[in-house]
């Protein structure tokens, strides 16, 4: 409830980005699309990221969002049980129409063999993820708008009171699980360790498909390697010898990059705890790396999870150019952003 609003009169924001993660978790993950023997489905929502407000003055709710969607799917035909592979919507925003929407779809190692569970994305799934979709704004008002706002018996101005939005006129009832999401403060934050003393942040994902000409063992030891970090980085590492332990400590960049190795899987999978220098001490995002190689080169697929909200671009821009740019330059792993 606001607090110190009489009548509703004065401007309140609310952010709801982690509301919204929450919301799409709900609603795409596990859509389902079949024709004959070819199948698939919304695997998970690999991140969400820009900006998404609702806000209220003078009775009146409004909500501003323009967002980023990345969503992973797993499918299979008659010649391939293994298909995986991404879709990202590049903006989804308060103003955006059905048709108006963009579904770029990347299958990772895609043969002659899978590449048509693209027509059945396009022709099958990708219309029920505009359904979706486009329930959105409405469902992000409904379902934020309570919190904001005096109750109407508690509001005496009429003027106010007459603007006051009215759940039950809404074209559908939520499901429980995003009336339960309503009931959790998206101002709070969302601690990266159990520890309390560590500090919080509100934190949202980041997803990137950087793609290299060259084996996936190449790019596990450029990644991981001292001497090979060295030449993209321009300064030398802190890091164990290669392969690095599962829990040892890594310094980049002089100490500008610093982080924890979870978990590797040879020439497969890179996890990492990692944190820019300036951010509250303690607070770390998760980077995993997955390197998917099809014939004569490898995309990696990067998903940072626990940014602090307002980091996005910036940690996009960092590693586009320090690590997948330098990379490229560096060794001759394929053409510069």
């Amino acid at each position: 409830m606001v607090v110190n609003n009489p009548n509703n009169w004065h401007w309140v924001d609310k952010n709801c980005l982690a509301w919204s993660k929450e919301y799409f978790d709900e609603k795409l993950t596990n859509l389902k699309a079949e024709e004959g023997s070819s199948k698939v489905k919304i695997a998970n929502v690999s991140s969400v990221e820009g900006d998404v407000d609702v806000s209220q003055r003078k009775g009146k709710v409004i909500s501003l969002f323009d967002v980023r969607i990345v969503l992973t799917f797993e499918g299979s035909n008659e010649n391939d049980d293994n298909i995986s592979g991404s879709i990202t919507i590049p903006e989804l925003a308060y103003d955006s129409s059905a048709d108006g929407l963009v579904f770029d779809i990347s299958i990772y190692n895609e043969t002659s063999q899978n590449s048509n569970i693209t027509e059945l994305i396009k022709g099958k799934l990708i219309p029920e993820l505009k359904k979706k979709l486009m329930r959105f704004g409405p469902d992000l008002i409904e379902m934020n708008s309570k919190d904001i706002q005096l109750e109407a018996d508690k509001v005496t101005s009429t003027y106010t009171k007459a603007n006051l939005v009215q759940p039950h006129k809404a074209e559908s009832k939520p499901d429980k699980q995003v009336e339960s999401a309503k009931n959790t403060s998206v101002a709070k934050a969302i601690p990266t360790k159990p520890q309390s003393s560590v500090p919080k942040y509100n934190t949202t994902t980041l997803h990137l498909e950087p793609t290299f000409n060259t084996s996936a063992e190449q790019i596990y030891i450029t990644l991981l390697d001292a001497s090979r970090i060295a030449a993209w980085t321009r300064s030398p590492p802190e890091i164990d010898s290669f392969p690095p332990k599962e829990g040892s400590s890594y310094k980049f960049f002089g100490g500008a990059v610093s982080g924890k190795i979870l978990k590797l899987v040879p020439n497969e999978q890179i996890v990492e705890l990692w944190r820019l220098q300036d951010w509250k001490e303690g607070h770390y995002a998760e980077l995993d790396m997955k390197l998917i190689q099809s014939s004569g080169e490898t995309k990696v697929v990067v998903k940072f999870s626990g940014i602090p909200i307002g980091e996005e671009e910036r940690v996009r821009d960092n590693f586009e150019d320090m690590y997948i740019r330098s990379i490229k330059i560096t060794f001759g792993f394929g053409a510069v952003l």
